[in-house]
């Protein structure tokens, strides 16, 4: 026996929260999406309450009827949800991949039951953070549907829980979030949610001794205005900002790891006290990131049993903390066996000002990230795991391997590229297997299995090495001693740019795969296929493309090659602009204007950057009357002869590298 679902099929409910309702609308839309009018069969959806099945869990019944089972909201949403993917075929990523989803009449569905599936990882969601991209974007006008999408993806993948956004996009979208049904929890230099100090106080020094009544009033307002939503307390103290507070702390008394500790266990204990007197049976975690990780892992930080302990990544997925300027201790991060209840931090999106990956997808592979993860289960860390997932659609490809992780699957590069392909690109093996060779061509910049570039390590340090061309090119740069060593200024920037070109073979051999994959996909799928893996390769290809031109400047510039290092400069900066602009030209349909926002990387401003370079060199080469350069171009007959010193207008550096270019 069969179940017709079709277009008439309607949906009852005696739940009538907001978040079932909003989720009963997201099927009625995909009702809409998938099945065509034409075909009209009177029957229902039934949503009935049961007290006899876990949290977030549901039964489907399908008879005559379908009967959808929970306990509570979410466990509606996600049996809505199954209905969506199961048998309508909408994919978790469908607006954010551009599913084509083609319309049929009805859609059988045999009788039985449907159980949902227990997670393994009961806290699970996404920190939408450096989401600057969506910030500005918006869908027909709409600024919030860029946010429901997001949620609605989150929810469709099984996520439970969200940081919605950072800093002040936090705040502002936690009502929608908490309309999705979605547990909020906070930013881990936001202790409970609260407004920045200095931003209410401007005009006060953050130093909690001289201050500590009114950092108490912040975190017991941010306590009371989220205290009828579903929240995991983050308890912390850090800076203002993402930072040490110690670092805005003008007091001068925390000069010791051992008072550092003793004031961050003391604050956690008197928030976890606060939120205690407003809200009956809470969950709390705090944050082990960064410094505070250093001090929790030398024993000057104590916390409660019951509160979580959230490890991070060091932002490429290695689970050892992050490197801050040119330290980089590399202390393990990994849940400890034994220790409680633990979580997760993880980056598939970071921003580091240094080699992290923000427009492109992670550098490293699915079967790194699957080995991290299983360590991470196997010691006990799978109370809380939130997912640092950015803009969404740059990241989706492994945002789609670690929702599977949530629910004790394995993943490999081989499998899920494989299941990738066919949910997004018809099954085509060829974006399989580009997928899977992206992270064999990505540019290695140090000895450690995850230290592989993001589009970050171009663009950041050409802005370093052009900046100090112009400031200074006698001394060396002490923000490039991570990656280039000490040296001088010219031994640095040929170190960083040569790395750039160690991997531009395979980058090209990258590129030229993917090209030849696009051009024998059908138009839906070359589209998606241009706008997501190949425009992350092109990034790359021509981003290190204008590393390797800006080395080469370099070398003129310490040679005084002025002539020669004008030119590959502008190359250098023409290259930036390429990548910049195939970005752009994947802004189709909704898409448009999604990248305007690219502040991060700003591939942009790296050319901008470089053009100034440009003009220094030229004042060094081409002065004082910049009538050298210019007469260099003119035909050869042309050239001896100065009984006039100009013919022309004085080109700009602009014009003047275009003739030089072609000449």
């Amino acid at each position: 026996m069969k179940f017709i679902l079709n277009s008439n099929t309607s949906i009852k409910t005696e739940i009538t929260t907001k978040p079932v309702l909003n989720a009963i609308e997201i099927l009625k839309r995909d009702i809409r999406k998938k099945l065509d009018p034409g075909f009209r069969l009177d029957n229902f959806i039934f949503l009935k309450k049961t007290k006899t099945l876990e949290i977030e869990a549901f039964i489907i019944n399908i008879a005559n009827d379908i009967t959808i089972s929970a306990t509570d909201d979410l466990g509606f949403i996600y049996g809505l949800l199954y209905i969506s993917k199961h048998f309508l075929d909408i994919k978790p990523f469908w607006f954010w991949l551009d599913q084509q989803i083609k319309m049929v009449d009805r859609i059988e569905v045999s009788y039985g039951q449907y159980h949902s599936q227990k997670p393994t990882v009961k806290y699970r969601g996404w920190f939408f953070n450096d989401e600057v991209l969506i910030m500005k974007w918006s869908i027909n006008g709409d600024r919030t549907e860029p946010w429901r999408m997001a949620f609605e993806a989150l929810l469709r993948c099984g996520g439970n829980m969200a940081i919605p956004g950072t800093d002040k996009n936090s705040q502002l979208n936690r009502p929608l979030a908490a309309e999705y049904g979605l547990w909020i929890t906070h930013h881990h230099a936001e202790p409970l949610g609260a407004e920045m100090f200095s931003r209410v106080y401007p005009d006060i020094a953050p130093n909690f001794d001289e201050n500590s009544g009114l950092f108490y009033k912040l975190w017991e307002d941010a306590v009371i205005a989220q205290k009828d939503d579903n929240v995991i307390w983050n308890l912390s103290f850090r800076g203002q900002g993402d930072t040490a507070f110690w670092e805005s702390d003008t007091s001068g008394k925390y000069d010791t790891k051992q008072k550092r500790g003793y004031l961050i266990s003391s604050i956690i204990r008197k928030q976890y006290e606060l939120v205690k007197k407003h809200v009956e049976a809470p969950v709390f975690c705090t944050n082990l990131y960064g410094e505070i990780m250093e001090l929790y892992d030398e024993g000057f930080i104590q916390v409660e049993a019951d509160i979580i302990k959230v490890r991070a990544d060091n932002g490429f997925g290695k689970m050892v903390t992050r490197r801050t300027g040119n330290i980089n201790n590399r202390i393990s991060a990994m849940p400890e066996k034994g220790g409680g209840m633990q979580g997760i931090y993880y980056h598939v999106s970071f921003y580091d000002l240094q080699a992290a990956n923000h427009l492109t997808m992670l550098p490293n592979s699915v079967n790194f990230v699957d080995n991290e993860l299983s360590l991470v289960t196997q010691n006990g860390g799978n109370a809380f795991w939130i997912i640092n997932c950015s803009n969404i659609r740059p990241h989706a490809y492994f945002l789609d391997a670690i929702r599977k992780k949530w629910y004790g699957k394995n993943i490999s590069d081989e499998k899920h590229s494989l299941e990738f392909a066919r949910a997004y690109f018809n099954g085509e093996k060829s974006v399989a297997e580009c997928y899977r060779e992206y992270p064999q061509a990505m540019i290695s910049f140090g000895a450690n299995e995850d230290e592989h570039a993001g589009e970050q390590f171009y663009a950041e340090n050409a802005r370093y090495i052009a900046g100090q061309f112009i400031r200074d090119d006698q001394s060396p740069v002490e923000a490039l001693d991570w990656i280039a060593g000490e040296g001088t200024f010219y031994e640095q920037a040929k170190r960083i740019c040569g790395i750039c070109e160690t991997g531009l073979r395979k980058l090209e051999a990258l590129d030229n795969l993917c090209l030849k994959t696009s051009e024998n996909l059908c138009d839906n799928a070359s589209a998606l296929f241009d706008a997501t893996i190949f425009l992350h390769v092109r990034i790359h290809l021509y981003c290190a493309q204008a590393m390797g031109r800006l080395g080469e400047a370099i070398t003129a510039c310490e040679n005084k090659q002025w002539e020669k290092a004008f030119l590959l400069t502008s190359d250098s900066a023409e290259m930036f602009d390429k990548a910049n602009q195939i970005m752009r030209d994947t802004e189709e349909g909704v898409w448009k204007g999604f990248y305007f926002n690219d502040c991060m990387a700003d591939l942009k401003y790296s050319a901008y950057v470089l053009r100034k370079m440009r003009g220094v060199i030229r004042e060094l080469g081409d002065s004082p009357n910049y009538a050298k350069w210019q007469r260099n171009i003119l035909p050869l007959e042309e050239r001896g002869v100065c009984s006039l010193l100009f013919t022309d207008n004085h080109y700009t550096d602009e014009e003047l590298y275009q003739k030089m270019k072609h000449y």
